[in-house]
């Protein structure tokens, strides 16, 4: 039934064609009539309709422009609340239900965080008060910005030892000497001498450890801002190209890295830290080659410390569902230590290196050193994407755990906020640290209230108690480093089961972690992401054509080399390709395809041109040499003979099915590839059609200009594409609309 659209009066009016009827030559002249008025009608009908649509468009762009440009309370209010996500959860804290929970795993988290925090400022490069000013901040900043409510933000090992590369780095290039790792003797002369800087553009009378603190401190800055910037820009989506196998790999290797750079101070040996690719060797034969000068307290010191905390972390991994807290080893053993070492005066007599004075109280902000910033912009990227991408990790980690969402790009701010802020305060970087967050969870957290409390704890350790760790022998701190590394170490007990489930994502492990412990930690970052990103192209350029068959018993079709009593059709060929079509690829799909036929078309039309000419040349020399010439008509008896046979293939096919259901789309050359096909194998007498395509893949063919030219190419099941080609068959096994 054929609809007209006729334009009137009243909007979108269709009459049937059939139901108009010629009653006479009156009704002839009122038609005309109509017709007349309806002309007359038609350029103001236009214009109104020009009119409605402009006003359509102006209302739209109205809307739009008020959604997103106009202030109003509601939409302020809503940006504070996602901004400061604490305004959003306090009010409502149940604190009945939650505050003893939070209250315990606060205590613990920050009795942990205090030998911890002072351990891994020898990873930096920096004097140990500023390892406690870095968890400080940075536990108040994320409890106020952070969207997640488990995640226990501050020093994390990986992020420590970049800092301290950096460090050392700019200390040589200062000129300055570094056998002792970066770490100054007198922290408070260190910290007056920056206290005294002014705006921070000027470092007369900076010495070795001050100067230290600052590139520490600009290196945290840039970071920061590298990662508010990606917040700003809404770019937390980065996060998902960084693999869980990837960031394991990388994890790994830093922590082998860590494990070698502790043993100069188990060992007591003051050797500068190496710079450059391969330190892990550098680090060993340094070394080996100064064994000879092994302070033998300090030795001692670490093999009691070793032989106590390694068995009780054990005991406390084992009996921890049992234990409502995790006993804080570690901090008995500082105590101890301290008071052996202070007792025993293993400064003054026997050499030992102890942490020095620790100030109490707080400095006056200072200003980051500008002319550093061009040293470590690239060195503070690296850093902002390390950090940024193990926290939101570990935040989607636990939030899937517990039933809640975090938001990527305010993770982003929140992690970078915990940077530029604290780096006015002469601390290093940070971010969520794996094993706090495990203890964090297990004690009982149910929001960032316990990040305060751990906060508290820490400021009462900056307020009273810093000063008393001035005889801890930093070989205990190393011996703590040690201990929290044996998580990342036991990974090379997985490699096994992970090559057994995942050989790429094995490779990409195994790549990552070798990179970054044998060659150069942010070296080994760079290429497990282009590793990761060759093994997706990988996988697109080894994806096979693959022929499918029909089950018995309904229209479903399968991989016909996965399962058996699949039938197939004598004259149509059902074909699926695993991957998206485009430039990379496109050439291995026409082989794959062709091989999967069995019949390559550009192979057959050259031997087709070749037996032409060659028939051609023969008729020449027959018409030459021999007085009867053969007929028209037998020439072309003979040309439809040679092509029939050329034609002839061990299923006799006659048209291909293409099932495009795993194709996620085309490109330009995607495209150019499917028209090549299908034009290659009509040439020969197959038809290619296509089906199962995505909108995006659709979308793409109707760009691309991929026209049937009349002939329907396009289905929507496997099913229409063979039902349809069957019915084009004629007996004879000819096309009827070939």
């Amino acid at each position: 039934m054929e609809l007209i659209h006729r334009r009137t009066s009243c909007p979108l009016q269709y009459i049937d064609k059939g139901s108009i009827m010629n009653h006479g030559e009156e009704e002839e002249e009122e038609d005309g009539a109509e017709r007349d008025q309806q002309q007359q009608q038609q350029p103001l009908i236009l214009e109104r309709v020009e009119k409605e649509t402009a006003r359509s468009w102006q209302s739209v762009v109205s809307r739009r422009l008020k959604k997103h440009c106009v202030c109003t309370s509601k939409k302020a209010k809503s940006k504070v609340l996602g901004f400061v996500p604490i305004l959003r959860w306090l009010p409502r804290y149940q604190l009945r239900d939650w505050l003893l929970g939070d209250a315990m795993s606060g205590l613990i988290v920050g009795i942990l965080l205090v030998p911890q925090s002072i351990a891994y400022s020898l990873l930096a490069s920096q004097d140990p008060i500023y390892g406690l000013y870095t968890s400080f901040f940075t536990s108040i900043i994320y409890a106020i910005f952070g969207t997640s409510r488990h995640i226990s933000a501050g020093v994390f090992g990986v992020l420590c030892l970049l800092v301290g590369q950096v460090v050392d780095r700019e200390l040589a290039l200062a000129g300055y000497l570094t056998e002792s790792g970066g770490i100054g003797g007198g922290g408070n002369d260190s910290a007056v001498l920056l206290a005294d800087q002014g705006n921070g553009t000027v470092w007369v009378g900076c010495d070795k450890s001050c100067y230290a603190i600052a590139v520490g401190a600009t290196l945290t800055f840039t970071a920061g801002v590298y990662q508010v910037l990606m917040g700003i820009f809404q770019v937390g989506f980065v996060s998902v190209y960084l693999s869980d196998s990837l960031l394991s790999g990388f994890a790994t290797g830093a922590s082998l890295t860590i494990f070698t750079s502790q043993f100069k101070y188990l060992l007591g040996l003051k050797i500068p830290r190496p710079q450059g690719w391969f330190v892990l060797f550098k680090t060993w034969y340094s070394l080996l080659t100064n064994l000879a000068n092994t302070n033998v307290c300090d030795l001692v010191t670490s093999l009691v410390c070793l032989l106590i905390l390694i068995p009780v972390k054990e005991l406390n991994n084992r009996f921890k569902a049992k234990l409502k807290a995790p006993i804080p080893f570690e901090l008995f053993v500082v105590i101890i230590a301290t008071l052996a070492s202070h007792f025993g005066h293993f400064n003054a007599d026997y050499g030992s290196d102890v942490a020095g004075d620790i100030p109490t109280g707080f400095l006056p902000p200072q200003l980051p050193m500008w002319s550093l910033i061009p040293n470590v912009a690239v060195d503070a990227f690296s850093i902002a994407i390390v950090g940024f991408a193990i926290t939101v990790s570990l935040s989607e980690m636990f939030a899937k755990k517990h039933g809640y969402t975090v938001d990527a790009n305010q993770e982003m701010y929140a992690i970078g906020l915990c940077n530029i802020v604290p780096s006015f305060f002469r601390c290093f970087t940070s971010s969520a640290a794996l094993t706090k967050t495990l203890v964090k969870e297990s004690t009982g957290c149910q929001t960032q209230v316990s990040g305060l409390v751990s906060a508290l704890v820490l400021l009462l350790v900056l307020l009273v108690v810093a000063p008393l760790f001035y005889s801890l022998q930093k070989c205990v701190l190393a011996v703590i480093i040690l201990v929290n590394l044996r998580g990342a170490l036991r990974k090379f007990l997985d490699i096994p089961a992970m090559w057994r489930v995942n050989r790429v994502d094995a490779a990409i492990w195994l790549t990552t972690m070798a990179t970054s412990a044998l060659v150069n930690t942010e070296l080994g970052l760079l290429v497990g992401v282009l590793v990761s990103a060759l093994s997706v192209l990988g996988r697109t350029q080894k994806a096979r054509v693959l022929e499918l068959g029909r089950a018995p018993t309904r229209e479903h079709y399968e991989d016909l080399s996965s399962y058996r009593g699949l039938r197939t059709h004598p004259t149509v060929a059902v074909f699926r390709y695993g991957a998206p079509i485009y430039y990379a690829n496109q050439s291995m799909f026409k082989k794959s395809l062709y091989k999967s036929m069995g019949l390559n078309p550009v192979k057959e039309k050259a031997q087709l041109m070749k037996f032409k000419k060659k028939n051609k040349q023969q008729q020449e020399e027959e018409v030459a040499g021999v007085p009867n010439m053969k007929s028209e008509g037998d020439g072309k008896e003979e040309g439809a003979t040679v092509t029939l046979m050329l034609l002839k293939n061990p299923r006799s096919l006659r048209s291909v099915v293409i099932d495009c259901s795993a194709v996620l789309f085309l490109d330009t050359a995607g495209v150019n590839a499917l028209k090549e096909v299908r034009k290659d194998y009509a040439e020969l007498g197959i038809k290619v059609v296509l089906s199962q395509c995505n909108t995006s893949v659709l979308d793409s063919l109707e760009r691309g200009g991929y026209d049937g030219g009349g002939d329907k190419i396009l289905f929507f099941t496997i099913a229409d594409a063979v039902a349809h080609l069957q019915s084009l068959s004629a007996p004879n096994g000819d096309y009827a609309g070939k």
